[in-house]
Formats: structure tokens, sequence, C-alpha cells
């Protein structure tokens, strides 16, 4: 009965518009950041940071940005870990070229390195849909990981390959142990998230869905299908880029180009299937179940006390998360925010029939 919008009215257009218009979730999440800003980094270890939490929000960031692409306007991709890569190397090279130049600007740089990138790769979207689209995006990926294994001048002529940053500093500030890892990374997904969030509330979000729905149609009403494409592969890509210039930066610290293979946008792409094309909600829990389901299974034998070998407890591993996969989907193909939409629905009926 706590969770109702009775008598909750309206009466301005700003109100109207808000992202939560029901004062419970309003409560309910700023809760939520007030104990993500203020109580994990009191309560959690830096094994929960470095290994879990960072990885989460970083991939969660990824998701968002590619779920702009897949999931708004329709788009496949298969290219986003060439995107990931592209933001990481450009924001490290700004670095490398300018020393003095801040952290911010360099991951903001970076982002639109991406973007370029991301563009030239989605003309092809103008001519070509679906699977034949995945393929040009695909081609993303390969190019991408032969530049930056062939051109040395990429990773500053490193003879390994391998690049590593500094220490870093934000406003004067360190960001060096796990705790202000977090705390940054926390700031801008939450930045990154809201500015999404809106784009797909407003004028520009309408058309990606409609061009997604049918572009044959949103093109007879008005709606250029060139702008609106590649508006979103800008936006996804920039997006994917700040994800990857933090997952070099603050997870990795040091990596090379196989950090960015095909296997981590398969990987994204996942967390968008599983978490719920069109849904920024979905991109979360998408990633919590890639990141977190893996740690569970392969803490669980231990836990019960069965004496598996590494090997083998891998092979279980992978076999178990690849049958949850096909279980939730099959359930609810609509993804894990479809399945917190219906009991979000349930709770404000309960505890009538209807």
């Amino acid at each position: 009965m706590l969770y109702r919008e009775n008598g909750q009215f309206k009466t301005t257009y700003l109100a109207d518009q808000q992202i939560f218009p029901i004062r419970q979730d309003r409560i309910f999440v700023l809760l939520l950041l007030a104990f993500a800003f203020i109580g994990v980094p009191l309560l959690a270890s830096d094994y929960l940071l470095r290994a879990i939490l960072i990885p989460f929000l970083i991939l969660s960031l990824a998701a968002v940005g590619l779920n702009v692409l897949v999931g708004y306007c329709g788009q496949i991709s298969l290219g986003t870990g060439a995107f990931m890569a592209v933001g990481a190397y450009a924001a490290w090279n700004f670095g490398v070229r300018i020393p003095a130049m801040p952290l911010l600007l360099q991951i903001v740089l970076g982002g639109l390195c991406a973007t370029v990138v991301g563009v030239i790769f989605g003309i092809p979207s103008l001519r070509i849909r679906g699977l034949y689209l995945a393929v040009a995006t695909l081609a993303a990926q390969f190019f991408v990981d032969w530049a930056f294994l062939r051109i040395p001048y990429f990773t500053n002529y490193s003879s390994s390959g391998n690049v590593s940053v500094p220490l870093l500093t934000v406003f004067g500030l360190p960001v060096q142990n796990a705790m202000q890892k977090y705390l940054f990374v926390l700031a801008l997904v939450c930045v990154f998230t809201l500015l999404v969030k809106n784009l797909v509330r407003g004028a520009v979000g309408r058309e990606w869905m409609a061009i997604r729905d049918m572009d044959v149609a949103a093109s007879v009403i008005g709606i250029r299908p060139m702008y609106a494409k590649l508006t979103a592969f800008a936006v996804s890509s920039f997006i994917v880029g700040v994800a990857g210039a933090l997952w070099g930066f603050i997870h990795l610290g040091s990596w090379e180009p196989l950090a960015f293979d095909l296997t981590r946008s398969f990987q994204l792409l996942f967390m968008v299937i599983i978490g719920g094309l069109g849904s920024i909600l979905g991109s979360f829990f998408g990633a919590a179940f890639i990141v977190l389901v893996p740690v569970l299974l392969s803490n669980i034998p231990g836990m019960l006390g069965l004496p598996l070998a590494v090997d083998t407890a891998s092979h279980i591993e992978h076999m178990v998360f690849g049958a949850l996969i096909v279980t939730f989907l099959i359930a609810e193909p609509h993804g894990l925010a479809r399945l917190w939409s219906i009991a979000k629905e349930k709770l404000r009926l309960w505890p009538f029939p209807y």
C-alpha cells in the first residue's frame, strides 16, 4: 500500500516531465545514490571496489552507450570493443603528447575521437541494416585491433605494444586508491547516464525510436534517417569511448589491444540483450548479471566444500552461465528491466487482484 501515486497531482509542465514521476521512486533513487556515494566507500573492501564495483560501473556506462544504438535506434553493432579501444588509446595519447592536460579533458577528448570513428563506421547504416550492418561494424573491430597492433605511433613506439598510465589526479586531488577511483567513476557514470536519459526522453530519442520501429514510416513523417542514425552512432560511440578511457585509466592502469578485443564487444552486446533493449536501467541490470554471476558461480563450490579442480570449476561456471542466459531470454525476452517493470506494476496493484 506504500507504493501508490494516488494524490500526486502534476500542476506544471515541468512536473509532468520528471524522470521519476512517482514520489516513492524519487526517494528510492536518492537513497540509493546516497548509499552509493557515502555508504559503499565506508563499508566496502578494496577487493570489492577494485574487482567488482568499478568494473560494474564502467561496463554499465559502456552498455548504456551501446543501448542508445542497439536498443533505441535499432542499429546492430559488433564493434563496441573497438570504440572502447579508440577512447582509451586516444585519451592516453593526449596525456602523453600534452603532459599538462587534465584527466577529465583527456577522457572527453578520447570520447570525441571514438565519436569520429563511430560516425565513419556508421555511414554504412544509411544503406544497409540487420546482419549486414553487424558485419560492417565487425570490420571496425578488426581494423582497430590491427591499427593498434601494427602502427607504433599509437603506443608511443612501445616495443611490446603495452601502455601504462601515470598517477592520476583530478583538480589537484589524487585518484589512486580504490575508494578514490570508485567515487570518480561513480560521479562520471551518474553524469553521463543522466545526459543519456534526457536525450532519449527528448526529440532526438523519439527520432531514434521511430527509426528503430520503422524507418520508412519515420522518413514519411519528416524524420531524416541519415541524421537520426549518425547521431545515434555519435552519441553511442562517445559514451563507449569514455567508458573505454575509464576502463584503461581506472580499472586496468596498463593494457594492450587485446583488452578491447571481439570478446569485449560480445560481452557488452549480451549485457544489453539480457538487461533489456531500449532501457537505461536494463543496461545496469545486464552489467550486474555479467559481472556478478561468474563471481558467485566461482565461489559456490568453495562455499559448499566441493573439491573441484580449477579447470573443471571453470568449465562448469561457463556451462551454468550460458544456461542462465538462455533461461532468462526464454522466460523474458525483453530482459531483466521488463521483470523489474512487472514487479513494480504488481506492487502498485497489490493487494487488489486486477
